[in-house]
């Protein structure tokens, strides 16, 4: 009996067995339809996105500079190289700093200078153009782009509330190591880069006092003018004829002569001076109209020209 048992228990099991793979020997997967697989793509779309490039948060104080005092202090607490990056970050020179006076200070003066820069480092819409000097008189600061990736930026001054420097698209045409001012001849402009030849309006090294305080011109600091002297490129004339445009400069963006200085508000939100969409459509549109000038392409300027001079 327990033998009898025993292979009844086993064959109960066995039987079972059976009867469970008997009702999934023809389970089947079930493809959802074409209907279905539209459905579930729109709810779940794969969208590919360049990788983001993280910026690094900066803090920034307000230093008050109530007195002399506070801005012998602030000489001896910092660096010769982090004083420079908070006087440029506050478009001043060192002899122009006065009491009540607030300057914006950031928590780590010593970073790579691009870091605190309004302008981004890459610009997709300046990739074609191999330079190009951008000069934003809303945040009084100029950026040099090569293939639109950023090089360099620097403080500027441009022209005050009565003589303002006009916004457009212009090109580098003459320049001068040292130039005398039509405005007054005791002004000397070293480093002096035309870029509106008939308005007389170009980029040179003279006094920042940390607002526009031009007359129409862009100040820059010595080292600046410099080094955009020798890296923008001039015009290329034949004749009395341009055969080629120079480096492109773009002036835009809108100084608010009734605000505080915009690079306070940076003690609030460290992108509070970076390029807004407006000047970001404005420099698209700029680039449009560089692409649309056959002076600024060699081959086709050179045609033109040549066949101009065989008129005359």
């Amino acid at each position: 009996m327990k033998r009898l048992d025993a292979f009844s228990k086993f064959s109960l099991l066995f039987l079972c067995s059976a009867l469970f793979l008997a009702c999934n020997s023809n389970t089947q997967v079930v493809e959802p339809s074409v209907s279905q697989s539209k459905e579930l793509s729109m709810r779940n779309p794969i969208v590919k996105k360049d990788p983001k490039i993280f910026r690094k948060e900066i803090s920034y104080t307000i230093d008050s500079l109530n007195t002399r005092a506070d801005i012998d202090s602030l000489f001896k607490s910092y660096s010769e190289d982090q004083l420079k990056t908070i006087l440029a970050l506050n478009r001043i020179e060192k002899n122009r700093l006065r009491p009540n006076r607030p300057i914006i200070v950031p928590e780590c003066a010593s970073e790579d200078f691009n870091t605190y820069s309004p302008f981004p480092q890459h610009i997709n819409t300046l990739g074609c153009i191999p330079k190009t000097v951008l000069i934003n008189k809303r945040v009084q600061a100029f950026g040099l782009y090569e293939n639109g990736n950023l090089v360099k930026w620097g403080p500027v001054s441009t022209g005050k509330s009565s003589t303002r420097t006009p916004s457009g698209l212009n090109y580098g045409n003459y320049k001068a190591k040292r130039k005398v001012s039509t405005v007054d001849a005791s002004w000397i402009l070293p480093y002096y880069f035309n870029f509106m030849n008939f308005e007389g309006v170009g980029v040179h090294q003279y006094a920042l006092p940390g607002y526009p305080a031009s007359h129409g011109c862009v100040r820059l600091y010595m080292d600046d003018a410099k080094y955009i002297f020798d890296w923008a490129d001039m015009w290329e004339v034949k004749g009395s004829r341009i055969a080629r445009n120079g480096t492109p400069f773009m002036v835009f963006g809108e100084y608010d002569y009734s605000a505080e200085k915009p690079w306070i508000k940076l003690s609030q939100n460290m992108k509070a001076n970076d390029l807004t969409q407006e000047e970001l459509d404005t420099l698209k549109e700029y680039v449009e109209n560089y692409q649309n000038d056959p002076k600024n392409f060699h081959n086709i300027a050179s045609k033109e020209t040549e066949a101009e001079l065989a008129k005359v």
